[in-house]
């Protein structure tokens, strides 16, 4: 339900004058004047109707204050209302954009010296691995266990730390390793890493990192063992090869040299990778495959082939929440048969492998897919899947609960600006019909499901929308065109107003122009330009 918080900040302003963000001074000025004409209150005798324009012309007066001077308008661009309001010093001391932002962190010192706790990131994870024909023989049924954990700080804006350590116990067998890391951002396109490992990799090693270009980089790294003074030098070269494809090349010099080629190729509903390896006395090939169904759940499946390995693995995993996500896959191969169960939380991970049988029987193999996947599309259907829509619809329940005062006092002002909005914009739309021009019968702006989905008679989801188009009308311009400008939040236009809080939102809108019909639905934050022939109905 956030998802509609992912636009640019700070456009509030530019939103009420119809703007764009790169608006120009002269642009400005018109839009301001545009407004004040239809909302000075001397226009007005009734006392309500005086009451609204006056109160809807304070917040035009605003806009234009702030965004015609050029010192307030980099403060609000770069801080928002909060840099207005929060006693920054004005003047020919501040002529730059960089000397307001050095100021105004003097004043947010504190609170950043607050936050620091959030640029350390703690990470671990326990894997647990169980086996059943051990169990079945009367043995435990753990046979192996390890813990690993890792913490991350931002010492400084160019300097990183990462300390970890790991234990393994498998059988009667153990051990264990301490690792720390400094890394130093040299400039903007470089930076160094010093090493250091004690335990069963006792080494020390140092890596540096550059940008060649916007689309490739280059790693360097060389490692030197305290247990038996070995050297190991590493290279690896990234090149983008377009927007969602790269590949690598790694190269690897020491006790155990290798050669290695991969590629990542990542987009919106799904992902792959794949690579290549081979070494002086081993090879490898590894390849995945992730489709997304939903921003909730996604399907993979995986393989190795090598000269010790032979594996294929297929399962899925669904997101829990926002911080929570549940794995279940099904791996066969050399090694045996095995499910393998995942929890994610935030950055800890439970992984449990569970060793089936190490005989490759095709019978047990196929039962051991098949009656589990089944039991769990049973559960995903008629339990699972119910219980987090109940969970999600009782969420967006208390959401409109919450809201429901701040929705109905933005709603009631929307409709006192839409008033005096309504004279202009009706002799517009008269205007453009007596000339086969640009006529807005229609516009609806709110929930996307209510938009997208308008049949399925939720009450609740058909009330979190709102009419606009009286204020799309009063915005079309004597040249028959109406544009609403990218980044900018359309609930802040002057006569609109956000009628579902947390929830993603379209704008929908109905037209005729030259005596044909259009209609597009874009969202919040896109632009939209009528007439155009790609909207003809």
């Amino acid at each position: 339900m956030k998802e509609e918080d992912a636009g640019p900040p700070n456009r509030e302003l530019y939103a009420l004058l119809n703007i764009s963000p790169d608006a120009s001074d002269e642009e400005i000025r018109k839009a301001y004047r545009q407004f004040a004409q239809v909302y000075h209150p001397d226009k007005y005798q009734p006392h309500q109707m005086k009451e609204i324009a006056t109160e809807n012309f304070q917040r035009i007066c605003e806009a234009y204050e702030i965004l015609s001077d050029e010192h307030k308008r980099q403060i609000y661009d770069i801080y928002g209302m909060e840099g207005l309001t929060a006693g920054l010093e004005l003047g020919p001391k501040l002529n730059r954009a960089e000397e307001i932002k050095q100021e105004f962190e003097r004043l947010r010192r504190r609170k950043e010296q607050e936050k620091v706790s959030a640029h350390i990131r703690p990470s671990g994870s326990i894997l647990a691995n169980l086996s059943l024909p051990e169990f079945l023989n009367g043995d435990g049924i753990m046979i192996g266990m390890s813990m690993s954990s890792d913490l991350q700080a931002q010492i400084s804006k160019r300097n990183a730390i990462a300390i970890g350590g790991n234990l393994a116990v498998n059988g009667n067998v153990g051990g264990g390793a301490a690792t720390a890391v400094f890394r130093h951002q040299i400039s903007s396109v470089s930076s160094i890493e010093f090493m250091a490992s004690a335990g069963l990799r006792a080494l020390i090693g140092i890596q540096t990192s550059r940008n060649l270009s916007l689309h490739s980089t280059a790693t360097t790294g060389i490692a030197v063992s305290l247990r038996d003074g070995s050297i190991n030098l590493t290279n690896a070269w990234t090149r983008q090869l377009s927007e969602t494809t790269s590949g690598t090349i790694q190269l690897a010099l020491g006790p155990e040299s290798s050669v290695a080629v991969g590629w990542q190729k990542k987009e919106e509903k799904m992902s792959a990778s794949g690579e290549l390896k081979f070494g002086t006395s081993s090879f490898g090939a590894t390849a995945s495959y992730i489709r997304r169904f939903s921003s909730k759940s996604h399907g993979r499946i995986a393989g190795r082939v090598g000269s010790s390995a032979l594996e294929i693995e297929v399962g899925g995993g669904r997101k829990l929440s926002d911080f929570s996500t549940v794995r279940m896959l099904y791996s066969i191969g050399i090694q045996g048969i095995y499910w393998k169960i995942e929890f994610h939380r935030g950055g800890q991970k439970l992984i449990i492998p569970i060793l089936l049988s190490r005989q490759l029987d095709t019978v047990f193999a196929t039962g051991a897919f098949v009656i589990p996947t089944s039991i769990y599309f049973l559960l995903k259907k008629f339990i699972v899947k119910p219980y987090y829509l109940r969970r999600e619809k009782q969420k967006k329940l208390e959401n409109i609960e919450k809201t429901s005062v701040q929705v109905q006092e933005a709603r009631v002002a929307a409709e006192k600006a839409q008033q005096l909005l309504q004279n202009v914009a009706n002799r517009k739309r008269n205007r453009q019909l007596e000339t086969g021009g640009l006529v807005i019968t229609k516009a609806v702006y709110g929930n996307r499901k209510a938009l997208n989905e308008p049949g399925e008679g939720d009450d609740q989801l058909a009330s979190q929308v709102v009419d606009v188009t009286l204020p799309l009308n009063f915005l079309v311009n004597d040249s028959g065109q109406l544009k609403l400008h990218e980044g900018v939040k359309k609930s802040g236009i002057m006569g609109f107003c956000d009628p579902c809080p947390g929830e993603p939102k379209q704008l929908y809108v109905e037209y005729t122009y030259g005596g044909d019909r259009y209609e597009v639905i874009v969202d919040d934050y896109e632009e939209l330009l009528i007439p155009q022939r790609s909207h003809r109905a």
